[in-house]
C-alpha cells in the first residue's frame, strides 16, 4: 500500500499582505536596533589620550588599561597616540584631551591647538607625568594649564589618598580615604597661575607633608582636572582610580 503525500495549496493573494507585514516589522526592528547602537556611540565621550616619554609604561597603563576603563559599557570612545604631532589631526574631533605624556611637545602648532581646545571650552585631564615641569621652553603650559607642577616625588611605595571634597562630581562615589602604591608627586601650585581646588590630598606615613593628588584647575573657559596618581597597576587597576578617572572625563566633557 502506498502513502499519498498531502499537498496544501495556499492562495498567494490571501497571504501576501501578512508576509508584507512580517517583513516590515523585521525591517523596522533592524532599523531601531541600528539607530540605538548609533545613538549609543554618538553619545559616548570622545577622548584623545596622549602618551609617550620616559620612566613609565604609557602603552600598558594609558593605551590599554585606561582606554579599557573608559570604553567599558560604551562610556567613551578612545583614540590613543604617542605621536604628539598627530594631536593636530585627532584633537578637532575630541571632547576631551587626556595628557599623560612627559615626552616633548615641540611643535608650535600643536601647542596652539592644545590652548585653542581649552579656550573653546573643551575638557582637559592632566595625568601623572603630564603634571611635571617637563618643558622649560613652554612655561605657559605649567603656568596656565597646570597652575603649578611637580619637580619631585617620593620613592615608589604605599601612601594614603584622602578625599576632602566628596560632593564634587569628580570624587563622587569615593570613600573618605584609600591606600595604594604609587609615586607620591610633590605637586606645588604656582601663585601666579589661575589656582586650584583640591579634591583629594596625598600623604605618606611618617611625614607631615601633604600634596594635592586630585584637583581642579580654575581655568575661566574650560574644565581641567589634574590626577597625580598613575604610575602602574597599583593605581590603574583599583576601583577608586578608575572611578575618579571616569568621573573626571565626564565632568570636563560637561556630560
Amino acid at each position: 500500500m502506498h502513502s499519498i503525500p498531502l499537498v496544501f495549496k495556499f492562495p498567494a493573494k490571501r497571504f501576501l499582505p501578512f508576509l508584507l507585514i512580517i517583513f516590515s516589522l523585521v525591517l523596522f526592528q533592524c532599523k531601531v536596533n541600528s539607530a540605538a547602537s548609533g545613538n549609543s556611540k554618538a553619545k559616548s565621550i570622545k577622548v584623545l589620550i596622549v602618551g609617550g616619554g620616559s620612566s613609565h609604561d604609557f602603552n600598558r597603563w594609558y593605551k590599554q588599561a585606561d582606554a579599557a576603563t573608559l570604553e567599558r559599557d560604551g562610556f567613551a570612545t578612545v583614540t590613543y597616540t604617542s605621536n604628539t604631532d598627530s594631536i593636530l589631526n585627532f584633537l578637532p574631533n575630541a571632547d576631551v584631551l587626556y595628557l599623560s605624556n612627559n615626552q616633548p611637545i615641540a611643535n608650535p602648532a600643536v601647542r596652539r591647538a592644545i590652548f585653542n581646545h581649552v579656550n573653546a571650552g573643551k575638557g582637559l585631564v592632566l595625568a601623572h607625568a603630564a603634571l611635571w615641569y617637563n618643558w622649560k621652553d613652554w612655561p605657559e603650559y605649567n603656568l596656565q594649564l597646570v597652575s603649578g607642577g611637580s619637580r619631585g616625588h617620593n620613592k615608589y611605595g604605599p601612601f594614603d589618598v584622602t578625599v576632602i571634597n566628596q560632593n564634587h562630581p569628580v570624587t563622587k562615589g569615593i570613600s573618605g580615604k584609600f591606600n595604594l602604591k604609587d609615586e607620591l608627586y610633590y605637586y606645588i601650585p604656582d601663585a601666579a597661575g589661575p589656582g586650584i581646588d583640591v579634591l583629594a590630598n596625598a600623604s605618606s606615613e611618617g611625614s607631615d607633608k601633604i600634596y594635592p593628588s586630585v584637583f581642579v584647575i580654575k581655568n575661566p573657559k574650560a574644565r581641567i582636572v589634574g590626577i597625580a596618581l598613575g604610575h602602574d597597576a597599583e593605581s590603574h587597576d583599583i576601583a577608586p582610580y578608575q572611578t575618579i578617572l571616569k568621573n573626571a572625563i565626564k565632568w570636563v566633557a560637561r556630560k
